[in-house]
């Protein structure tokens, strides 16, 4: 808490301050060529402190028994700014009422978050309260399917069972983290909801366990991989989603606040569960098929929670398909847009549409089985020592006759840095809208019978030009990126874009 004083001086020095006073004593001077003495400056600071007495009288005698009173003191928690103080006259009810939103807010949430955080918690709850209460009755169901609670159940068999099941669970959940580390990083929404369905339908195989008594370790073995490899996904985007609302460094108190939130929420969840087997306890036949009753509705509540959430996760980090969405609004709108707005574009993705557009955009090397058009050969014996990139075109279906049927391909070199990415994606973007612009003249140019050097020379222009107006906008785009927040110094790139080419000399 930080508390600043506002004091007017009656000097003729003013000093400026955000916040206005609410009532200025204006003491006019005498015209005099006197120099101020210490009595005099003695006398004026006595007459003030008597003013400022009389009129907190007045106003503490006016007051009711609770009402707001503005003192000249500006007052500074959380990023709240008052200098409006209740004074309560009357009881303690209204500060006991303050003072426990307060406390239950400081416990739940940080004190330094970005705006979006309060809807990622409020969906978090709908989320966590439901996944809970599916756990449980998930749990209660293998239970019973393992004989735990009736006479002929075996304890060596069932621990041997829940040991070995437990055991490949986690093996998976290995071999998993260890194949697909980078798209945590490049594809974080679109990981995190496919694993939070793929934990969803765990907890349906592990409700089928009572049906399947025989086929009990298989069916548990299936479900605890799924989850295994849910539980990976989760801890290992979990610092980048907190990343993301941390405003002040302060991606401890993030993380441990996200910690409370998980277990107070959980606990719900349990208590939820709780409360319909209790609903349902003098009925055994009802009690059995409560799960399969209520697995649906949970679930759906559960992922709606969770895709909901993660809209409200604005990531500043920079990757091929966030800086392709910026660079395309630069170049067709002429402004950078906002973490907020390229997320809102971005989406989830579930289904994998990015790159349906005509001319995707790929970062990456040119794949020898596949045909190499004509100007992508061209461009490649142009190229000399100080190039980092190159951009050619690719074919991306079996038909070589249309622009459809094409790609822009950035091939990067070893020793490329975040400069020469930002660089080559850039001007691809410009050759794709030029490209598209010239879309008819283009049909047949790229693997036409006839190849005319009019054709090459056609390419090599628009390679030339795209080159410039990149040159021209890379600094002012970079230099608007880092304002609005973007993490320009890195851009994080998936397995496949991170292949690089060499040079002849290298």
């Amino acid at each position: 808490m930080q508390v600043k004083v506002c004091t007017c001086s009656s000097s003729s020095s003013h000093i400026h301050s955000p916040w206005t006073p609410i009532r200025k004593l204006k003491i006019r001077p005498k015209t005099s060529l006197k120099p101020s003495t210490l009595s005099n400056s003695l006398k004026t600071s006595s007459f003030n402190h008597e003013f400022q007495e009389e009129n907190l009288k007045l106003s503490l005698n006016n007051s009711s028994a609770q009402e707001k009173v503005s003192l000249p003191v500006v007052i500074r928690h959380s990023g709240a700014v008052s200098r409006d103080f209740s004074v309560d006259f009357g009881g303690g009810v209204g500060k006991l009422s303050r003072v426990c939103r307060s406390a239950v807010r400081d416990f739940f949430l940080p004190r330094e978050v970005s705006d979006n955080y309060l809807g990622y918690v409020k969906w978090k709850f709908l989320h966590r309260v439901f996944s809970s209460a599916l756990q449980v009755l998930a749990t209660q169901a293998m239970f019973r399917a393992i004989g735990i609670g009736k006479s002929r159940a075996l304890a060596s068999a069932a621990a041997l069972n829940w040991v070995l099941k437990e055991g490949l669970g986690r093996l998976s959940r290995c071999i998993f983290t260890a194949t697909l580390a980078s798209a945590f990083d490049t594809n974080l929404k679109r990981v995190r909801f496919s694993t939070s369905v793929l934990f969803s339908l765990s907890i349906g195989v592990e409700l089928l366990t009572p049906v399947f008594p025989e086929y009990f370790l298989l069916l548990a073995t299936i479900a605890n991989i799924a989850k295994q490899i849910c539980l990976a996904c989760y801890l290992a985007t979990g610092t980048a989603v907190y990343r993301s609302f941390a405003i002040a460094d302060n991606l401890g108190e993030v993380s441990a606040k996200a910690q409370i939130q998980t277990v107070c929420f959980d606990n719900l969840g349990l208590m939820l569960a709780a409360i319909l087997n209790i609903l349902f306890k003098n009925n055994q036949s009802l009690l059995a098929g409560l799960p399969f009753v209520v697995y649906p509705i949970f679930s759906a509540i559960d992922l709606f929670g969770i895709y909901q959430g993660l809209k409200y996760v604005h990531l500043q980090t920079l990757t091929k398909d966030r800086l392709e969405i910026i660079m395309n609004t630069w170049i067709n709108l002429g402004y950078v847009p906002s973490p907020a707005e390229v997320s809102k574009e971005e989406g989830i993705d579930l289904f994998w549409s990015k790159g349906k557009e005509l001319l995707p955009i790929r970062i990456g090397c040119l794949n020898p089985k596949r045909h190499i058009p004509k100007l992508s050969m061209m461009t490649m014996r142009s190229l000399n020592d100080k190039d980092f990139y190159f951009i050619c075109m690719e074919s991306v279906t079996k038909g070589f006759n249309e622009i459809g049927d094409h790609g822009v391909l950035l091939c990067l070199r070893e020793g490329a840095g975040t400069s020469d990415v930002i660089m080559g994606l850039l001007q691809a973007c410009y050759i794709r809208k030029g490209l598209l612009l010239n879309r008819i003249s283009w049909e047949n140019n790229f693997e036409g019978c006839d190849f005319w050097e009019s054709n090459i020379r056609q390419w090599l222009n628009l390679k030339e030009e795209s080159k410039q107006y990149a040159q021209l906008n890379l600094v002012h785009l970079n230099e608007q990126m880092s304002r609005l927040g973007w993490a320009c110094t890195n851009i994080l790139l998936s397995t496949m874009e991170q292949a690089r080419y060499s040079f002849v000399a290298d």
